[in-house]
């Protein structure tokens, strides 16, 4: 309950933040990822002051390189605009935020440091609001420190903020940052959802041949928006351990059945000297209360001990585990959460035995010393029943842990169209004046690769953007050559810079055609390697390569250099999101190919990825390997990190899952076995009159 506690109940922590809301797309009524483009996003916010009181866009993880002291470091930052402080409700503890008039293309570069940057690396310097700070070879004006209550760590927790400059009159369709508004005083979510979905007409008049068909606007709950599909194996879980409490909980109901049937002359007694049924019931009841406080206490316990243990190994990837130690805090829903379980478990199988107990014959119990068989018969079958609950609980989440345990040996087994075996990925940011150009980086690619592979261990080396299992753009395109209705593309494929080297590194098979080489430069003709599943879907009874592609469809202004580009190879099918999702079809474009403009805003929000392929363990070379990048591109490592570590985080919740249902399924067949014994132990005992008599005869 912690867990969803922290996930699901636990409010983002923005002012009012039950009227912030996530502006989304929708496909076929499906959400169609999370970020927008500049032209919806100019069409929402026509809907200020009439639905919104603000909104924003926004994008966070931006990579930007400062320079303190000998040695550049590189920040995450985040790109906004003007109203992202209004709409987070960021106080400004220093300065201001930004001015609309600073929030457009070429505007004089400024930016709002936050609490800790402005602490931790500027010694909180009191007349820092006017100066300078150079990031990534660009001198910004700092205008604004936000307040220390501002908490933006579930949104990627960036450093710095800079403008994100759209221009209004855009015509960029490519789906770059997220956007989320407040909510207007007076309008309902409901509200916001219906005119969200009608500004689908506007967009349409607007830019007739940009809207998809079944594509429709929407405006979720902040919150909702950051849990996504999480909540529901959250709930799931739940549900299991519900059933693990019912298990042990039926079995001290058994155990309080046997200490009433052995306690009837007492209660006899007590009843002979004056005691009502309604005081017997509540002294019955303080007992199983006390029971059921005093294990709830040491459950407290062991539980936030064994949630530790267990985030500590793996948070499995749950959204809003910013810092998984807030979860260890004992916050008014965990406490009321622990108090109403162990009070009701208390209440619920400590009052039917004390019922039965008040339920007494005086003359039949004194007389009898104590035993009544019709009692106890009844007794007996109820506790039958109980074991028989106990046993069909345990097997239920046994079954559970035993499917997810074949679904982890399965998602083990798949074709991923990749090897991870000693591979190692650096990533570093190649951003700012010194690489606005794709010359430029194309330069440092081209060096760093020559360096690296000269080294001792390195087998081969790859540059990219995303690697498998880590992909998140997708952009449409056209195929040359074939009529399409207004506002149509000939699809919608997964998009992947890829230089020479690439495929070999991840050892993906070249099936047919060729692969990059030195010879794919900007001069060159365009090209583009596709994979198996983007041929077999576009051309299901024709021959994808030798054809032509324009990527972007010509509706992207980002891409409104792109030209036509031929499909010279065909690779294996890789896995490029989810080990557990079929692959989708592809599109790899060299780097040396992509227009300046859209270099600079590629390679200035993204980092790029060196994948190593060594001979021995990666680990071993990791530092020579990090320096020598260092020395050539003249820019720090962000982080390293083997490919085998990358599956492994992608197979997480599975894992997660499998640990937890497997912990479940095993100690419900432990109490329900324990439930059984009790059970068997007390009609043995029960019947010891009777076994006398039978060993006697």
């Amino acid at each position: 309950f912690s867990v969803v506690n922290a996930v699901i109940l636990k409010p983002v922590p923005f002012p009012e933040p039950d009227r912030i809301v996530q502006l989304q797309i929708l496909r076929d009524n499906a959400v169609f990822g999370t970020s927008v483009s500049p032209t919806k996003f100019m069409v929402w916010r026509e809907l200020r002051g009439e639905v919104f009181s603000d909104l924003t866009g926004f994008m966070t993880g931006v990579p930007l390189t400062i320079t303190q002291g000998d040695a550049p470091q590189v920040i995450s930052g985040g790109r906004v605009t003007e109203g992202f402080f209004r709409v987070f409700g960021a106080p400004i503890a220093r300065g201001r935020g930004f001015t609309p008039d600073e929030d457009l293309p070429n505007a004089a570069p400024v930016v709002v440091l936050s609490q800790s940057f402005w602490r931790n690396r500027l010694a909180a310097d009191p007349d820092v609001v006017g100066k300078t700070l150079s990031m990534s070879g660009v001198a910004y004006t700092v205008v604004g420190v936000t307040g220390e209550a501002f908490d933006v760590r579930e949104l990627g927790d960036p450093e710095v903020f800079i403008p994100l400059g759209l221009d209004p009159a855009t015509a960029d369709h490519a789906h770059t940052f997220r956007a989320a508004a407040r909510l207007a005083e007076g309008v309902s979510l409901a509200q916001a959802q219906a005119r969200m979905a009608a500004s689908i007409d506007a967009f349409h008049e607007r830019y007739p041949s940009a809207v998809q068909a079944g594509e429709s606007f929407t405006a979720v709950p902040l919150r909702e928006a950051f849990v996504g599909d999480s909540g529901r194996t959250l709930w799931v879980l739940l549900g299991a351990v519900a059933f693990v409490l019912l298990i042990p909980a039926a079995t001290v109901r058994s155990l309080l059945l046997f200490g009433a049937s052995r306690r009837q002359r007492e209660t006899g007694i007590r009843a002979a000297l004056g005691a009502g049924r309604r005081r017997i019931v509540q002294q019955l009841l303080t007992e199983s209360m006390l029971l059921a406080v005093v294990g709830g206490a040491l459950g407290v316990a062991l539980g936030v001990a064994a949630m530790r243990a267990l985030l500590l190994i793996d948070t499995a990837g749950l959204p809003r585990l910013v810092d998984v130690e807030t979860l260890f805090g004992i916050d008014w829903r965990v406490a009321a959460f622990a108090v109403a379980v162990s009070v009701g478990t208390g209440m619920l199988f400590g009052l039917m035995p004390a019922l039965a107990s008040a339920r007494v014959d005086l003359n039949g119990v004194i007389k009898s010393g104590g035993v009544r068989s019709g009692h106890d018969r009844r007794n007996n079958r109820t506790r039958s029943a109980l074991v028989l609950v106990e046993i069909a609980l345990a097997v239920v989440l046994l079954i559970g842990a035993a499917l997810l345990i074949r679904t982890s040996i399965a998602l083990g087994s798949v074709e991923r169209g990749f090897s991870a075996d000693n591979v190692l990925l650096l990533r570093t940011s190649l951003s700012g004046t010194r690489y606005a150009s794709t010359a430029s980086v194309e330069r440092a690619i081209r060096a760093g690769r020559e360096r690296l592979l000269s080294m001792p261990g390195v087998i081969e080396v790859g540059t990219g953007h995303a690697v498998p299992t880590r992909f998140d753009s997708a952009v449409p395109f056209n195929v040359v050559g074939r009529d399409l209705p207004q506002g149509e593309f000939s699809g919608v494929a997964d998009y992947a810079v890829a230089n020479p080297g690439y495929f070999a590194t991840f050892r993906t098979p070249l099936l047919r055609g060729r692969d990059f080489g030195d010879a794919d430069t900007g001069g060159a003709p365009g090209a583009v390697i596709v994979n198996e599943a983007f041929a077999r879907r576009f051309w299901p009874d024709g021959d994808a390569l030798g054809a032509r592609v324009l990527i972007g469809g010509g509706a992207m202004s980002i891409l409104g250099d792109e030209p036509p580009r031929e499909i010279v190879g065909i690779v294996g099918d890789v896995r490029n999101r989810d080990l557990g999702a079929e692959p989708a079809p592809t599109m790899y474009v060299p780097q040396a190919q992509l227009s300046d403009q859209f270099n600079a805003f590629f390679f200035g929000n993204i980092p790029l990825v060196w994948a190593v392929h060594t001979a021995a363990s990666p680990t071993s070379i990791a530092e020579a390997i990090e320096n020598a990048i260092r020395e050539i591109t003249g820019v720090p490592v962000i982080d390293t990190e083997t490919m085998e570590q990358v599956v492994s985080v992608s197979t997480s919740r599975e894992r997660f899952n499998m640990l937890l249902m497997s912990i479940f399924g095993g100690a419900a067949f432990a109490l329900a076995a324990l439930g059984i014994y009790g059970l068997l132990a007390y009609s043995g005992q029960q019947r010891v009159q009777e076994l006398a008599l039978r060993l006697r005869l």
